[in-house]
């Protein structure tokens, strides 16, 4: 897939893809996944948080982020700072990058402490940000499609796909959690390949042959291969 998987997950990260389909009818998962019964997708306009499905949610910042994307005032180097910074906000308030951490790090972090947790999970986040963000300022107006969504309890995924201005089209899976009104993104997925398990084998080899000292070492001197780098 070349640069092209890499730009699918830049734009998959940082939800900044247009909307061309409505949400699908929330469905029940497969029996292998699904314990629980779907719920009943939101009502058209409905304005309250609790009432929002997970594919509402997803394209509520969809929509935030491309307005700051294609904001002509925030397009000059000047305006770099504001422009990152506002797109800082809206992506974390939709991803938990605290869940992310950890499950990317595995069974090690139930070894850490408290503050080692923390800290781990802002080298992560950092990580994260360095691979995507100038990529995510390289938007040009792929298309976003959403298709099925399942629920099943406190979980959900959202499948779609992106497609490119050349007609390529990826496969795309958003994997969240539930807390509270809100549902925060924790996985995504392109083309089967997911972030996080991507992620915690590299984690895991380093841990296994060398250490988990070894691990933040790469993650402070940004030697840590992201997902964009391996494709």
């Amino acid at each position: 897939m070349g640069s092209n998987y890499g730009a699918a997950v830049a734009a998959l990260l940082a939800l900044c893809l247009v909307n061309t389909a409505p949400a699908f009818a929330a469905t029940p998962t497969p029996a292998d996944k699904a314990r629980g019964p779907a719920k009943s997708p939101a009502p058209a306009g409905a304005p309250r948080t609790d009432l929002l499905t997970p594919t509402d949610q997803v394209r509520g910042t969809v929509n935030e982020i491309t307005t700051i994307l294609k904001n002509p005032a925030l397009k000059t180097d000047a305006k770099k700072k504001d422009r990152r910074d506002l797109l800082r906000k809206a992506i974390y308030a939709r991803f938990d990058f605290t869940e992310m951490a950890r499950r990317s790090l595995g069974a090690e972090w139930r070894n850490r402490s408290t503050k080692e947790q923390e800290e781990f999970t802002q080298l992560f986040t950092d990580l994260l940000e360095r691979a995507y963000l100038e990529q995510i300022e390289s938007y040009t107006n792929e298309r976003f499609v959403y298709g099925k969504e399942t629920i099943d309890n406190d979980f959900a995924e959202v499948q779609s796909k992106i497609v490119t201005a050349k007609g390529e089209e990826y496969a795309l899976n958003y994997r969240l959690r539930q807390a509270g009104k809100e549902w925060k993104i924790y996985d995504v997925v392109v083309e089967n390949i997911s972030l996080v398990n991507n992620y915690r084998s590299q984690f895991n080899r380093i841990i296994s042959n060398q250490s988990y000292d070894e691990l933040l070492r790469r993650l402070r001197d940004k030697q840590i291969q992201t997902a964009v780098e391996k494709h």
